[in-house]
Parts: C-alpha cells; structure tokens; sequence
C-alpha cells in the first residue's frame, strides 16, 4: 500500500522522520531513495535530508552498494528493549515460571533480531546441572531451536536473504551449515509446528521450542517462541516431544496476553 505524502507530513519535523521510520518498519525490504520517493510521494531533496538525519543518528544504516537503506542498529536495540521491558513483561514471567514449574526444566521466551535469537526472558530451573543464559543474550537462528521456528515462518526468499550474506558458523559436530540440509530440517519444522536443537549450539544442552501464536490470527506472523532447554542426560529428543502439551498450553497463553484478553486459568493449569 502506498504511503501518501501527507501521512509524512506530521506536525514537526521530528514527527515527519518518525513516519519515515515506519514506513521502513511496515515492510521487509531496503529502500532506495527512488523506491521512497515513489511510496510516499515526497520530494528526493526532502527524503535525502531526512535519510541523512536518521542515519547520523543510527537509526538507519546505508547497505553496501550505498544506494539503498535499512533499519540500523539503534532503531533494533529499540525494538528489543520494547519487548524486553514492556508492561505485559510481568505477566509473561507468570507464564513462563509457571512452564518451569511443570516440564522442570529451564525456560525462555525468546524474538528473532536481525539474524539471531534473542532472550527476552528466562526462568532457571532448581535442578543442579543447567546453562546459565541471561535475558538479553543471543544465539544463531540456524542452529538454535527458536531459530529454526522463526525460519520456517518465513517464505523462501526471505529465508534466503537472512542466512546468504553469513557463514553458517560451525558450533558443533551437530551444527548444520549446509542450505540444503538446513532448508529440509526448515521444512520439518513447518510439518510438526515445532523445532529441536539436539547438541547444534552447546555441546550437551537439548532444546525444543514452539511459537507463540500471533494475537492477529494465524494469517500474520508471530515473533514470539516459548522454548525449554535441558542437559542431554536429563532430556532427549523423545522426553522433549512429551513437553509440546504444556508448552503449547503456554504459548496460547502468551498469546493472549499480547491480545490483552483476560487470563484463562484452566489454560495454564
């Protein structure tokens, strides 16, 4: 859909670049300075100014052609902190300890940036032998659990497009940095409705992981996945299928928070 010049026009200037920041938020794809022209109507001189603006300030970041532009660093660490810090975070916790409380084993919820994972929040289990990742740590989309849920929303161009301009970093025997392979363990993924890192990021550690249904219904895309980690002598691949029921129970419950629907007890029992 086409964003008419006036809906950049806004108030003040800082309203007007704020509308040009959504613009590049509403659509995966590099903007050139022709392509905005023609989205949103407005002059080059004035789009050049205002491109040269939110890129001093790291908001926007030019390729490496140095034609076309796309979100820089500033503007994701922005959208992290929202999700890590946001008012629905407490009940998210609830949620989230309360899954600890049923599998036993370590929790997070975790949102694709850029090309990696992040943890937007984690409960420890009491057990003894367990990986300490805090909020806010990352980990590879093509060998974590959440990564390769995040991937199998995701068309194949799309998909392409994330995982082409870096190496498939090797981080264990386990890691599969082969596209092909990668691609029929994506399909997998998008037949079962969940995903397993089995020894692919952490030698020892086994992870298994579900999305969180967007609030918009099943046609938008979720950037939301609930998943358990575990050492491999307390949790195999078969013991973590056992724990889709609960997670899933989770996950809808997740859900319905960022729905801002009232909390359905019996769904978390």
């Amino acid at each position: 859909m086409k964003t008419e010049a006036a809906d950049l026009a806004g108030d003040t200037p800082t309203m007007r670049l704020f509308a040009l920041l959504e613009v590049f938020a509403s659509k995966d794809q590099r903007y050139s300075l022709q392509a905005l022209a023609e989205e949103t109507g407005l002059p080059k001189p004035t789009l050049h100014r205002m491109l040269q603006q939110l890129e001093s300030a790291g908001l926007l970041q030019r390729e490496l052609d140095g034609r076309h532009y796309g979100t820089g660093t500033r503007l994701r660490r922005l959208a992290e902190n929202l999700l890590l810090n946001d008012t629905h975070y407490g009940a998210r916790h609830l949620v989230l300890r309360h899954l600890v409380d049923e599998v036993g084993e370590s929790c997070n919820i975790t949102a694709l940036s850029g090309g990696e994972v992040v943890y937007l929040d984690r409960v420890e289990t009491a057990a003894p032998l367990r990986f300490y990742l805090q909020p806010g740590s990352r980990v590879p989309a093509h060998c974590s659990a959440s990564g390769k849920v995040f991937l199998a929303q995701m068309n194949s161009t799309q998909r392409r497009r994330l995982l082409s301009h870096a190496p498939l970093e090797k981080y264990t025997n386990k890691t599969v940095t082969d596209i092909g392979k990668l691609e029929k363990e994506i399909k997998r993924v998008q037949n079962d409705g969940y995903a397993l890192d089995d020894e692919e990021f952490l030698p020892g550690l086994l992870c298994i992981a579900v999305l969180v249904p967007s609030a918009g219904g099943p046609s938008d895309q979720s950037n939301l996945c609930v998943a358990v980690q575990a050492p491999i002598m307390r949790l195999s691949s078969a013991k973590a299928k056992l724990l889709l029921p609960a997670m899933k129970r989770a996950a809808q419950a997740l859900s319905r928070i960022d729905a801002d629907a009232p909390p359905n007890r019996q769904a978390l029992a």
